[in-house]
């Protein structure tokens, strides 16, 4: 056999192996890109659903680790851990969301008709100083127009959610059924999540740290602090005979959320509102309970609800949770410092990463 018949005959050499090899992963790299995307896309929509299945399943994981080995069944601990969940947020949550429906209807009708009859005008007789304050409102603004406007959205947005009171019911539904699976396979999705990670155990196990934190700092440590806020200054505004209590409780509370923003929005326009009635004690007492009370209750719970497990920056607070609603929507109040706690632990590691490497580099 001549030489050249022996070269063609031979096995491809290493090369030609690796150039094989190459082209196979980077077909394979783009195989797995395009299905991580298209189950994104299959997934969004359930977004809310698995954001809300995650929070309840950060917040009843001590109890489900407690139930586990006394009940000796995953799927009981996991079924009883569910039903305590839907009995302590959803039935308040569905009671409350009535009862706000009703309230804003009748406020917005209060409010509407006080302006209509212009009495908001007169008990503003007594305070010359502000007289030319209010001409200047006028002009700029239509209020009558002003506030049926408002009214009518009230009207269509109770409308709007009787309406898709099934669709939340379905979300509702399948948030608990994630919620459930979440508790009962945790570790063996975690060890999942580390079989895919190019992280060392180590790193893992702090990046699942970070997000156990940050998710309990978010519910505890937000949530938790802005709902007593709304609900300090709901019931104030019950006692001092405001009209729609229960409503400005849950605007407070939404609005003690966000940081830099905080219930003084709502508290300290009404207790103006009260001095200018001629009510002059009742706004004293108003603005006493909101500074001193609501407003220093966040520094009086969040040590004890969150303790040194996090604490964010203000303003990388505020961006995480501000960006996430612009994102994600209601979602992004979980999801917005989520994102931000892994990509600084991301960060972190890299940063110690390199600055190994280059250690290593002048040792060598």
């Amino acid at each position: 056999m001549s030489e050249l018949e022996t070269k063609e005959n031979a096995a491809p050499s290493a090369n030609d192996w690796g150039s094989r090899s190459h082209v196979h992963t980077l077909l394979l790299m783009a195989v797995t890109v395009a299905g991580i995307y298209f189950c994104y896309r299959l997934a969004a929509p359930f977004i809310p659903a698995f954001t809300g299945a995650l929070a309840l399943a950060v917040m009843f994981a001590p109890l489900y680790r407690r139930l586990e080995p006394k009940v000796k069944y995953p799927n009981l601990a996991a079924a009883i851990c569910v039903l305590a969940a839907a009995l302590i947020v959803v039935v308040p949550a569905t009671f409350v969301a009535e009862r706000i429906i009703g309230e804003a209807a009748r406020g917005a009708q209060t409010v509407k008709t006080m302006v209509e009859s212009e009495e908001w005008r007169r008990s503003l007789e007594g305070h010359p100083l502000i007289a030319p304050v209010v001409q200047w409102i006028e002009q700029q603004f239509d209020l009558p127009d002003m506030i049926n406007n408002a009214t009518s959205w009230l009207t269509s947005a109770a409308s709007s959610f009787l309406q898709g009171s099934v669709l939340q019911l379905i979300g509702v539904v399948l948030t608990f059924y994630i919620f459930f699976y979440f508790l009962r396979d945790r570790g063996a999705a975690l060890e999942w999540i580390r079989s895919l990670s190019p992280l060392p155990a180590e790193d893992m196990n702090r990046m699942f740290d970070g997000v156990g934190d940050t998710v309990h700092a978010t519910i505890y440590g937000t949530f938790v602090v802005a709902i007593v806020q709304g609900t300090l200054g709901g019931l104030m505004f019950w006692w001092l005979g405001l009209p729609a209590p229960l409503l400005w409780g849950m605007v407070m509370a939404l609005l003690a959320v966000v940081p830099v923003l905080g219930a003084f929005i709502i508290w300290i326009p009404a207790a103006i509102f009260l001095f200018l009635a001629g009510s002059e004690g009742k706004a004293l007492l108003l603005t006493l309970w909101g500074a001193i009370v609501v407003g220093g209750i966040d520094n009086l719970l969040y040590p004890m609800l969150v303790g040194s497990r996090l604490k964010m920056h203000t303003v990388i607070a505020f961006v995480s949770i501000v960006g996430g609603l612009i994102v994600f929507g209601p979602s992004g109040l979980i999801l917005g410092p989520v994102i931000f706690t892994v990509t600084r632990l991301l960060l972190e590691i890299w940063s110690s990463q390199n600055k190994a490497e280059k250690e290593n580099e002048k040792a060598g």
